[in-house]
C-alpha cells in the first residue's frame, strides 16, 4: 500500500524573538505576546523562558522598577530613598504596591515618611530605622533567630535597620543593645542568646572592636556592620571599617559603613540555608 505523503512539513525556520517581550515591559499584553508565540510555535520553549527570566519591570521614564526580583532573590526590590524626589518615590512605591509586592524603603526621613503615607496608604515607619514598610504577600517564617548586637546606644539606628530588614524576610530577630566593649560584662550577660542564635550582626562605631569579641566566642557566622559614629579620628566610620575587616576573629564577614540593610539581607540568607 502506498502511503499519501504528509504535507505538513517541519519548519526549519529559527523562530524569531518578539520585538515587545525584548522590551522587558510589564504588561498583560506583553506576556499574552510571549504566551501565544510558544503556543503557536513562533518561539521555542528555551527561547519563551528566556523571555520571561528577562522582564517583567516597570518602566516609569527615570526608574525601571524590577518587578522580577522576587522570584530571583527571594524578596522584593528594596527602595533607597536617599537623593529622590517626593514624586520619584510616590510613583516607585506605588508601582511596587499596585503589583501586590512587599515594600522595604530605606532612609526614609520623617517628613518623607509623611508625605508618602498620605499617598500610599497601609505604610509603616519606623523612625530610629528610618524605614517604611508595608507587607502585601505573606512571607514564610524561617525556623533559626537572627541577633543583633549594638555596641552603643547610638549605633541602634543601624542596628534597627537590619532588624526591619531581617525581620520583614521572615526571620526570628533578638535583639542586644549598648553592650560594647567599654562595659564587656554587658556582652558577656548575654551569652546564652549569642550561643542560641543562628546569624549574629554586630553593629560598632568607634574602632569597632566588639565584632572581633563576640566572633571570638561563638561558632556561627558574625556579620560586622561598621557604623559611622565616632569622634574626628574615627573618620565617619572609616576606623572601625578598617578594625573590623582586620578582625583576627574567624567567621566574621564586613559590610559597607552603616549598611544595616545589607547585614540584614545577608543574614537572611544564611538563616534560609
Amino acid at each position: 500500500m502506498i502511503r499519501k505523503k504528509s504535507s505538513a512539513r517541519k519548519s526549519t525556520r529559527r523562530p524569531q524573538r518578539s520585538k515587545t517581550a525584548q522590551q522587558g515591559k510589564i504588561t498583560p499584553e506583553t506576556l499574552e505576546t510571549v504566551l501565544r508565540q510558544f503556543k503557536t510555535g513562533t518561539i521555542s520553549l528555551e527561547q519563551a523562558l528566556e523571555h520571561l527570566k528577562a522582564f517583567p519591570f516597570a518602566d516609569l521614564g527615570f526608574a525601571k522598577v524590577d518587578l522580577h526580583r522576587r522570584i530571583r532573590k527571594g524578596f522584593p526590590e528594596v527602595v533607597f530613598a536617599g537623593g529622590k524626589t517626593i514624586d520619584q518615590l510616590t510613583k516607585i512605591i506605588r508601582c511596587l504596591d499596585q503589583a501586590g509586592q512587599n515594600i522595604l524603603a530605606t532612609r526614609v526621613e520623617p517628613e518623607v515618611s509623611k508625605r508618602l503615607s498620605k499617598s500610599i496608604p497601609g505604610l509603616t515607619y519606623n523612625p530610629l530605622a528610618r524605614t517604611l514598610v508595608k507587607q502585601n504577600e505573606a512571607i514564610a517564617k524561617r525556623p533559626g533567630t537572627i541577633l543583633i548586637i549594638s555596641a552603643g546606644t547610638s549605633d541602634i539606628p543601624v542596628a534597627e535597620e537590619a532588624a526591619v530588614t531581617a525581620a520583614l524576610m521572615g526571620n526570628k530577630v533578638e535583639k542586644s543593645y549598648d553592650v560594647g566593649v567599654a562595659g564587656i560584662h554587658r556582652l558577656l550577660d548575654a551569652k546564652d542568646r549569642l550561643h542560641k542564635a543562628r546569624v549574629i550582626i554586630v553593629v560598632a562605631g568607634m574602632e569597632g572592636a566588639l565584632a572581633s569579641v563576640v566572633g571570638g566566642m561563638v561558632a556561627v557566622p558574625v556579620i560586622a556592620v561598621p557604623t559611622s559614629v565616632g569622634y574626628g579620628a574615627s573618620f565617619g566610620g572609616l576606623a572601625a571599617l578598617l578594625g573590623m575587616l582586620n578582625s583576627c576573629s574567624s567567621g566574621v564577614a564586613v559590610v559597607n559603613i552603616d549598611n544595616g540593610f545589607g547585614a540584614g539581607f545577608l543574614a537572611h540568607l544564611i538563616n534560609s540555608l
